[in-house]
């Protein structure tokens, strides 16, 4: 939504009822229209000044002068963004049962399986369907332990469970600047004993990966004067893990997706094609970016010019992460125009998602 923008009720409902009718019908939708198919207690004229002022904001536009309004991609936001934020009032596409059929021949190969899966997402959506591999998680932290070494130097002692040690050295000023005391030897052994303890109470049981998801500004009261410290910390660890350059992805459905109308033109579909012949890696990081993404318990949905992927920008992208051990190891997409039924493949991707997550 553009700054600045506030919408009524009357716009609001309004506007999802064009994107609901555009959606269905990839026809620019009259007053007229609104007013007999939607039951709104209002004159066309009423309607018809509604749609000007989503035009004027920017929610709207006309293809052309005589015709109806099309939403724009901030109008599918507004409208995207109703749907992510009422989670108690989506419903779960009943997917469970079918994909059972499916996976109980084929547990551990996932190749076999993410492409019997990815198949039925497609054919189910209208939309191309993308799973990524599973990621290692990466080894699990067992023990944090802080030792002074020398005066001015700290080392931070990680154990994981495969028994593979790491350590890192820190500066002893970056512990005396966190809480501004001057401090003895002995004193500064015991902070680094209760910081150990800290540590371990926090960090321990938590995959490498998830390290990169952790928050310091949401320490314990106690510990928020070593911030800066623990900061320094959490980014030594993780240094010392990277995610893997290459995911193998599942893609399945081009062909649903250049049935819909916005691909009539050969020209946009030898873009896509070309994309996703030669440049697909660059689909990751838009479905699978572990930091850069704050919260890895919710359905994206990157709609139109929002995708930093030019090739993409006639597309929308939902994607939702499924996890192993409560670690997200992979994700779940499905790829359409921005006239995509939203409603519908964010529970797509969710179901999925979710079932990837128990199932494994």
């Amino acid at each position: 939504m553009r700054a600045g923008i506030e919408l009524n009720e009357r716009h609001r409902k309004v506007l999802k009822a064009t994107v609901k009718h555009y959606i269905a019908t990839a026809e620019p939708v009259g007053s007229n229209t609104l007013r007999r198919e939607y039951d709104f207690p209002l004159s066309s004229a009423t309607i018809r000044n509604a749609l000007g002022k989503l035009e004027k904001a920017g929610f709207l536009y006309q293809p052309h002068t005589s015709a109806g309004r099309i939403p724009s991609d901030s109008g599918y936001r507004v409208y995207v963004d109703e749907i992510l934020h009422n989670r108690e009032k989506r419903i779960p596409f009943p997917l469970h049962s079918l994909l059972d059929a499916i996976t109980l021949p084929f547990a551990g190969k996932y190749e076999i399986l993410f492409q019997k899966i990815t198949k039925i997402l497609s054919e189910i959506s209208g939309c191309m369907a993308l799973i990524t591999f599973p990621q290692v998680t990466g080894g699990i932290i067992q023990h944090l332990q802080l030792v002074r070494v020398a005066n001015d130097r700290i080392m931070l002692v990680m154990v994981i469970d495969s028994y593979q040690t790491e350590s890192f050295v820190l500066s002893t000023q970056e512990l005396i600047a966190s809480i501004r005391e001057k401090l003895t030897p002995e004193m500064l052994d015991r902070q680094l004993e209760i910081l150990s303890n800290f540590l371990n109470h926090k960090f321990r049981g938590k995959s490498l990966r998830e390290i990169h998801q952790l928050d310091s500004s949401q320490l314990d009261a106690d510990f928020r004067d070593y911030a800066t410290f623990i900061n320094n910390i959490l980014a030594k660890i993780k240094s010392s893990y990277r995610l893997p350059s290459h995911t193998p992805i599942m893609l399945q459905g081009v062909s649903q997706l250049v049935k819909q109308p916005e691909f009539s033109q050969i020209e946009q579909v030898q873009v896509l094609l070309n994309f996703l012949e030669e440049e697909q890696e660059q689909l990751l990081p838009l479905i699978f970016n572990l930091q850069e993404d704050s919260r890895t318990d919710e359905v994206k949905v990157h709609i139109g010019s929002e995708n930093p992927l030019e090739s993409m920008q006639s597309c929308s992208v939902v994607s939702a992460y499924y996890c192993q051990n409560n670690a997200p190891v992979g994700s779940v997409a499905l790829i359409g125009p921005t006239r995509m039924p939203y409603e519908k493949t964010i529970a797509l991707v969710e179901s999925t998602a979710k079932y990837l997550s128990e199932k494994l």
